[in-house]
């Protein structure tokens, strides 16, 4: 690893453990446990399929279809959305997905706003 990396993780250790002297690492790794739990309820609410683990902050969500996943793409290109879209050979043939990458930094309305598109 090269210098500038090794002081990057050095850094983020610190913050997380709390060596760094604040508390910033702690209410960071608790808003993204927060903003995952709600997306995924907010999600599974209305109905849809989600894969991968409860508490992780990647979220994938099952679309099935290889021609809808490549609408669902430019759909959310057009609204400002960057998906990350998986599809076959990634995935089995009727395995296509979307997962969404949650972060500390997103606000309730950022989720909402996302949540809001899917709903169209």
């Amino acid at each position: 690893m090269s210098p500038p990396v090794c002081r990057q993780v050095i850094a983020a250790t610190e913050a997380i453990s709390g060596a760094d002297g604040t508390n910033e690492g702690t209410r960071r790794i608790n808003q993204l446990a927060e903003n995952t739990r709600y997306f995924r309820r907010q999600l599974q609410q209305r109905g849809y399929i989600l894969y991968g683990e409860l508490n992780s902050p990647v979220v994938p969500l099952l679309i099935v279809s290889i021609a809808k996943i490549v609408a669902f793409a430019k759909a959310s290109l057009h609204h400002g959305l960057a998906p990350v879209i998986v599809g076959f050979p990634a995935t089995p043939i009727l395995g296509a997905r979307v997962r969404f990458c949650m972060s500390a930094s997103h606000t309730r309305e950022h989720l909402d706003w996302v949540i809001g598109l899917l709903e169209k």
